[in-house]
């Protein structure tokens, strides 16, 4: 006790004790760990990707020009349906998925029928890489389910249904803007309607 009371007279005295005594125990207390926070960033895109101009206006024209070929009116490719039983948090890896399924079954395979196809590609591509390591969290049963009602949509509309694919890529450039850029809310922060 005695030894106490002289460091505490003492300013150097405090400064060694602090240094020998408290900055270990600091150094070597367990902190938590931020990996849920890291594997979250990895589902995530800059807002910036999707505020080009150029790129949004060749995507949107391209998408007009699609759709004012598409003779169905009554169904949907891309909409609110892919997000049915897709917890918030797992819809960016869903859009990623959609977005590869329509670079590489649709918009490659109708290079030469509408201009802009290329760049509009090679941009979506380019995000899907930025999301390489982007994956899902809990079961991808549902996942799996909406894609799979997608393509099987897709398919029996048949040639229609690359054209309505390729019109609704203005609602896929929203959908994946919405669900890559913006943070999901947690569970007890949702806002009630």
């Amino acid at each position: 006790m005695a030894s106490l009371q002289t460091l505490s007279k003492s300013f150097p005295g405090w400064i060694f004790f602090c240094c020998c005594c408290c900055l270990p125990l600091l150094l070597t207390s367990s902190l938590p760990l931020k990996e849920a926070s890291t594997a979250h960033h990895a589902c995530r895109l800059r807002k910036i990707n999707f505020q080009q101009p150029y790129i949004r206006n060749r995507t949107y024209t391209l998408a007009k020009m699609a759709s004012a070929s598409d003779t169905d009116t009554d169904n949907r490719l891309i909409g609110q349906q892919l997000f049915v039983n897709i917890r918030e948090n797992n819809r960016c890896y869903l859009m990623k998925r959609v977005v590869e399924f329509v670079v590489k079954d649709v918009l490659s395979e109708v290079k030469n029928q509408y201009p802009y196809v290329e760049e509009v590609a090679q941009f979506l591509a380019s995000l899907t890489s930025e999301l390489s390591s982007c994956k899902f969290s809990g079961k991808r049963e549902h996942i799996e389910k909406n894609l799979e009602q997608m393509k099987n949509k897709m398919e029996q509309l048949e040639e229609n249904g690359k054209t309505k694919a390729i019109g609704e890529l203005d609602l896929l450039f929203d959908y994946m803007e919405t669900a890559c850029t913006d943070i999901p809310k947690k569970a007890g922060n949702k806002k009630k309607n």
